[in-house]
């Protein structure tokens, strides 16, 4: 048997076989509560938003066909996308309003503008490619975050960084009238040790003195550009480091010397088959268990303890987050079955009291919510579609009694409704009582014909876009009953 089939049998037995336990569940009904008759938190319009790669971009090492990693890229080259086509211009238009991030592992080797002359394959972001993203940027109404060059440099630099090299960025965007809603100084420098060797790894204390100049460059291009920082990447079941070395995130924030505008966190709930380290493999038990969960929830609250005694004025995002690391996993990240942890993370972060989830990628890799190639939407990204349309910013808390049934609610966008979002992880019906809530007005539910279909069905018709629109009317109407669907995502649209 060749070994994708192979791991694919293997994988589904354990599937079956964790679903065992949940015979004796199958006849119990799940009570939904509203815990308070007030949110506990707004989340900001932009809540749902999402990057592109800065590889994507410029063209550099990507993921798609990779079977492995190379220094914390994917192992071929890639052209540069094109930003000019209408057809993506309709997707991202059905997701906003939204923050774009470019970033990413290369945001840290690329050269802006112009090419050294002693490095002929060198990564370079053109003046011709920063029109473009700006022009889909206008074009679209969205926001920008960019994550500007901190440079692979020896361990005696760190605490002296000049951004010498940002200044030709931030000059030319200025002198072109572009806006930099957001920005960051690197990509997860936390992790440089692994990936650029261990004299490239910051500390806190001097990545927060090099922050401290970056926020005073960038301030004195935009004035009303916030800084954003550190962005550390949290592993499953790990967090931020291994015990050897101390965590980044809390000694940088101890050690700012400014109010910083955002504490950020990357974070993947899994870890694909292309990747050197792995504490939770993406497979499809470990995309079903609810248990998958819980890391979220615990490092958010670490760090939201951190924010209160450190940077108390700063806002809490997400700045990075897929499905699994390296580019996401083949047949699972692309499928209906990755549905889940998405809409289970944006209702959890917002409970959180993040501000700002942002989602990797748009486009571009497995994990991407549109196929690169093809431009068609994956199934992942009609939970982000639907989450647009029926979850506003007002945050309220609820309680589950089921194991397998997520719940989050927030105020409707009509802000005449609440909208229950309701993510079964179980493989049977579930029964439901509502209590605290109003009356049932509407059901809206996602779903697909198998857990790893590519593709998913609203209402049970086939969720696309026709003559390059879509709304929620091209849907049929659900009848109200208090049943929620194995695998399913239900939106459950109160008075």
């Amino acid at each position: 048997m060749h070994a994708p089939k192979l791991i694919k049998t293997i994988t589904s037995r354990l599937f079956r076989l964790t679903h065992l336990s949940d015979r004796q569940l199958k006849n119990q009904e799940v009570t939904l509560s509203l815990l308070h008759t007030q949110p506990i938190h707004h989340v900001a319009p932009e809540y749902l938003s999402f990057s592109i790669d800065i590889s994507v971009v410029v063209g550099g090492y990507w993921w798609e066909g990779s079977q492995g990693v190379r220094r914390g890229l994917g192992t071929l080259r890639v052209p540069p996308i094109d930003l000019t086509t209408k057809k993506l211009d309709r997707l991202v238009q059905a997701l906003g309003p939204a923050y774009l991030r470019i970033g990413g592992s290369e945001a840290d080797k690329i050269h802006y503008l112009t090419r050294p002359d002693n490095e002929p394959d060198a990564l370079v972001l053109t003046s011709e490619m920063w029109d473009k993203l700006h022009a889909f940027i206008q074009r679209n109404q969205l926001k920008l975050v960019f994550t500007f060059k901190y440079g692979l440099f020896e361990r005696s630099q760190h605490g002296f960084w000049q951004g010498s090299e940002i200044k030709k960025l931030l000059d030319y965007s200025q002198q072109k009238g572009y806006r930099i809603d957001i920005c960051e100084l690197g990509n997860e420098l936390n992790a440089y040790w692994a990936f650029h060797g261990i004299r490239a790894q910051p500390g806190g204390k001097n990545l927060a003195a090099d922050y401290a100049t970056f926020n005073e460059i960038v301030k004195s291009y935009f004035p009303d550009t916030k800084v954003m920082g550190p962005g550390s990447a949290y592993w499953p079941k790990l967090g931020e480091s291994v015990r050897v070395l101390p965590s980044l995130t809390k000694r940088f924030l101890q050690n700012l010397e400014f109010d910083i505008d955002i504490v950020s966190w990357h974070y993947y709930p899994f870890q694909s088959t292309r990747s050197p380290v792995r504490t939770r493999t993406a497979t499809l038990r470990t995309f079903l268990s609810p248990k998958s969960y819980h890391d979220f929830k615990n490092y958010s609250q670490r760090l939201r303890l951190w924010i209160n005694l450190y940077q108390p004025k700063a806002e809490f995002w997400t700045g990075e987050t897929g499905s699994a690391q390296c580019g996401g996993e083949p047949d699972l990240s692309d499928r209906f079955v990755s549905c889940f942890w998405w809409a289970e993370q944006l209702g959890n972060g917002a409970l959180q009291r993040q501000k700002v989830m942002i989602r990797q990628s748009l486009i571009g890799g497995d994990y991407g919510m549109i196929n690169r190639l093809t431009l068609k939407p994956r199934p992942d990204f009609w939970v982000s579609w639907l989450w647009r349309r029926l979850m506003g910013q007002a945050v309220y808390a609820v309680n589950s009694t089921h194991p397998r049934v997520k719940a989050y609610c927030h105020q409707h966008p009509d802000q005449q409704h609440k909208t229950l979002m309701l993510v079964n992880l179980a493989n049977f019906k579930v029964n439901f009582n509502l209590e605290g809530f109003g009356e049932l007005s509407q059901k809206v539910v996602l779903s697909a014909n198998k857990i790893d279909a590519k593709r998913a069905y609203i209402n049970g018709e086939k969720a696309r876009f026709k003559k390059g629109k879509v709304q929620l009317s091209d849907f049929p109407r659900l009848p109200l009953n208090s049943q929620l669907q194995p695998f399913s995502i239900s939106f459950l649209i109160l008075r």
